[in-house]
C-alpha cells in the first residue's frame, strides 16, 4: 500500500470521544493573571502549598536521568527524544522542488524519509506530470519503474473524478483541494552505511475547500514506512507502505469555513524537514 490509499477514509473533525477541561467557578480565571479580592481562607492555603509540593516533586521526577537502567548493555537504537532538534541545518539543494543532499547518517536518513513523506503525500501526486518528477526525484533508481507504475495505478483516473478533480488532479471552479501531509515525528527501526528503514509518523489534511463541496477538508493520523537506499550522493526510496495511526483524542476546536480554510493553505507553506 502507498501514499494515497487511505484518503478514501479520512477522519474528519468532532465526533465522540472529545474531551472537556472545566475551569473553577472563580471570579477571576487562574490563568489570568488577576488576584481574587477577599480574605484567603487556611485550607485554601493548605491547597496551594500542597499543589507546589506535587509539582515540584512532579519535576524532579521527569528531569531524572536513565541511570537506574538494571541493564549493563548499551542500546543503539533511537530514544523517544530522536527527533529533537540538534542545531543541524536543513539541506540546502533541491531535487524538482524536494529537499535532497542529505546527511549520510542516520540523522541524514530520517530527514530524507520525512521530506519524501511531505513530497509523496502532497496534492502534486494527483497531477501526473508533477507525480512523475516527484518519483524520478526521490526514487532509487533499481525500483523506479516499479514505484512510478504503482503511484499511477493508485492515482487512477476513476480516483480523481470521485474525488470531484480534473483529469489533471485540478479542483472545480470556486474550490481549493488541499492534500498536505505534516510529519509529527520519524524513528529509524534499522540502520547502516547503505541502507536504513524509517518510520514517520504523520498527520495529514485532505479534501476540496469550497462552499459546494460534499468532501470538505478532514483531518486523519498514519504511519509511513519508507525503505532507503544510499545511491550515489544521497538516500533513495526503495519502498514504501502505510497504515493507519497512532491516532490522538480529537480536540474541542471549532471547525473553519471552507473561505477559512481555502486561504490558510494558500498563505501558509510547508516546511523542510531536517533535525
Amino acid at each position: 500500500m502507498s501514499l494515497g490509499d487511505e484518503h478514501g477514509n479520512s477522519g474528519g473533525y468532532g465526533g465522540t470521544g472529545q474531551t472537556h477541561t472545566r475551569l473553577p467557578e472563580t471570579d477571576v480565571s487562574p490563568y489570568a493573571g488577576g488576584r481574587r479580592g477577599g480574605r484567603t481562607s487556611s485550607r485554601s492555603l493548605v491547597t496551594v502549598v500542597g499543589v507546589v509540593v506535587l509539582l515540584i516533586a512532579a519535576i524532579a521526577f521527569a528531569n531524572r536521568g536513565g541511570d537506574d537502567s538494571s541493564s549493563g548493555e548499551e542500546d543503539d537504537s533511537p530514544k523517544a527524544a530522536a527527533t529533537a532538534p540538534s542545531g543541524e541545518k536543513p539541506v540546502q539543494s533541491k531535487a524538482a522542488g524536494i529537499p535532497s543532499g542529505f546527511a549520510h547518517n542516520r540523522q541524514g536518513a530520517e530527514s530524507a524519509a520525512a521530506n519524501y513523506a511531505v513530497a509523496l503525500g502532497s496534492d502534486g501526486m494527483f497531477s501526473p506530470s508533477r507525480r512523475h518528477e516527484i518519483v524520478q526525484a526521490i526514487a532509487d533508481p533499481s525500483t523506479l519503474d516499479r514505484l512510478q507504475e504503482g503511484f499511477d495505478a493508485d492515482y487512477s483516473a476513476n480516483l480523481l473524478k470521485n474525488i470531484g478533480l480534473t483529469k489533471d488532479g485540478a479542483a472545480p471552479k470556486g474550490s481549493t483541494f488541499v492534500n498536505r501531509t505534516l510529519p509529527a515525528g520519524t524513528k529509524a527501526t534499522s540502520f547502516n552505511e547503505n541502507s536504513a528503514t524509517v518510520e514517520v509518523w504523520c498527520n495529514g489534511l485532505f479534501g476540496l475547500a469550497g462552499e459546494s463541496s460534499t468532501n470538505p477538508v478532514t483531518s486523519t493520523w498514519f504511519t509511513v514506512t519508507m525503505k532507503l537506499n544510499w545511491s550515489g550522493d544521497d538516500w533513495r526510496v526503495l519502498e514504501t507502505t502505510q497504515k493507519t495511526g497512532p491516532t490522538p483524542v480529537p480536540g474541542d476546536n471549532p471547525v473553519s469555513g471552507a473561505d477559512e480554510m481555502s486561504k490558510v493553505v494558500e498563505e501558509f507553506g510547508g516546511f523542510t524537514y531536517a533535525r
